[in-house]
């Protein structure tokens, strides 16, 4: 089997990784992430992963593309629902390559978190096979966060605060705030 998986990062990257090729799963990597804000979070994030790469010698295709503009006017006014804008933007990209490729599939590092919103990725997943016609590798990553985090820290990646949007960045503020009250 041949996937093509959305990466969000370095980190969250690392158990899905493991897991499929443990599993003799020919994986590409693929970086698009017009969420991240601001550019230089974005900068590290991509750095970051293209560390991992030279670690680990496993392909990645890069979209290294900032088109905030868009992103921001695809969520503006979403409010809890600009994740799912979010996920569809990424995973719609991600099955078109993936089909354009001619691979079997595709997946996304986001189903390692358990800070995102998991079965949402796991129905615009679907969704985006349909309108693709490629099938979604849907796995729960989740139980591999440790490893994932544990590993990061070993091979000294980069390491974010947040999801990655100016709005969960926002977010993160807020709580710290609220902490300090």
């Amino acid at each position: 089997m041949k996937l093509l998986m959305h990466i969000c990062c370095s980190n969250c990257s690392i158990y899905p990784l493991q897991s499929l090729l443990y599993r003799n799963i020919d994986v590409t990597g693929l970086w698009f992430n017009p969420n991240i804000h601001p550019f230089t979070e974005y900068s590290k994030r991509l750095d970051s992963l293209r560390k991992l790469q030279r670690l680990w010698a496993f392909d990645v295709e890069y979209i290294d593309q900032y088109p905030l503009d868009d992103f921001l006017k695809a969520v503006a006014g979403k409010g809890a629902e600009r994740c799912s804008v979010c996920y569809e933007i990424r995973l719609d990209r991600t099955a078109e390559i993936a089909k354009k490729m001619n691979l079997d599939g595709f997946t996304t590092s986001l189903l390692v978190s358990p800070h995102q919103k998991f079965d949402i990725i796991i129905e615009t997943g679907n969704e985006m096979a349909k309108r693709h016609g490629i099938a979604f590798y849907s796995e729960d990553f989740r139980k591999g966060w440790q490893i994932t985090k544990s590993l990061s820290a070993e091979l000294d990646l980069y390491r974010q605060k947040y999801c990655g949007c100016v709005y969960s960045e926002m977010e993160r503020y807020r709580k710290k705030e609220r902490g300090n009250l």
